[in-house]
């Protein structure tokens, strides 16, 4: 089974909870470009990342399902990693949430255990354009758009997720409860169309980009890149360091990758799930 990716085409940040979360207002729209996972039956469970070291959240998945009462027999997971590791494109939420749906109907409450999980997986449970609220638990989903495609500039991945908030906080950056609310519905307004997020740019905001570029200041170059390689649009997705250009399809997309020259350029089609 396959497990996409999903790029942030904006992300509006609000306040700190009470719960160390900050109060989001996004779109989450899925890439083709999506990991591989492989079960089958075994003699205990067992999730295998080949490559990938350290906590695995697939695995916290599984962990979470035999808790809830799963009793399917015991499998081993082997993940074959496409989505580029702490880039900003949820590939480890993706992961989990594929997981999860191995006990779609036989499990209850799914989107409660995914929200435990992490904020981005329970918007992953069912891979589709999304208006996603609170922290990541509350998801809207939106009618799918016209096909585009993206050119996705990941720069080595690594970048800290809870260090970019962290700098967030330092350097200021947050709404108010009611100008989230407001972009919530300007968002839904022109995405619930059905309309390609080319045809409203104005829209596409990341306000954790000057949290990531203190951080990894390369961003700025790629976004540069981006645009001078002739991308109508290009933005930081989620927590960085992906950069993201969008284009009307892959004939442009390619083009583009191929006059920016970088080897760690990836191009694919966006908008739905592979």
């Amino acid at each position: 089974m396959l497990a996409p990716a999903k790029i942030n085409l904006c992300l509006y940040l609000g306040a700190r909870r009470d719960d160390g979360l900050h109060e989001l207002c996004s779109l989450f729209e899925p890439l083709a470009l999506a990991d591989l996972i492989e079960v089958a039956p075994a003699a205990a469970d067992e999730v295998v990342c080949p490559g990938v070291e350290g906590e695995n959240l697939a695995a916290a998945a599984l962990a979470a399902l035999r808790e809830a009462g799963w009793e399917r027999g015991p499998l081993r997971i082997e993940i074959e990693k496409r989505v580029p590791v702490a880039a900003g494109l949820g590939g480890g939420s993706g992961d989990a949430a594929a997981v999860l749906r191995l006990a779609a109907g036989e499990v209850a409450e799914l989107p409660r255990i995914a929200a435990a999980l992490g904020a981005d997986v329970p918007s992953q449970l069912r891979p589709a354009l999304a208006l996603v609220r609170g922290a990541g638990e509350d998801v809207e989903p939106l009618p799918e758009p016209p096909r585009h495609a993206a050119v996705l500039l990941p720069d080595g991945g690594g970048l800290s997720t809870a260090a970019v908030f962290a700098a967030a906080d330092r350097l200021g950056l947050g709404r108010g409860p009611e100008e989230l609310d407001e972009l919530a519905v300007r968002l839904r307004a022109a995405a619930g169309a059905g309309a390609s997020p080319l045809d409203y740019p104005e829209l596409l905001v990341n306000d954790l980009e000057p949290a990531a570029r203190s951080l990894r200041p390369a961003i700025g170059e790629a976004l540069e890149a981006l645009r001078e390689a002739g991308a109508p649009v290009a933005f930081l997705s989620g927590s960085g360091p992906t950069t993201v250009g969008l284009f009307a399809d892959l004939d442009a997309a390619e083009a583009a990758a191929a006059a920016i020259d970088r080897d760690d350029a990836i191009v694919c089609e966006a908008g739905r799930a592979p």
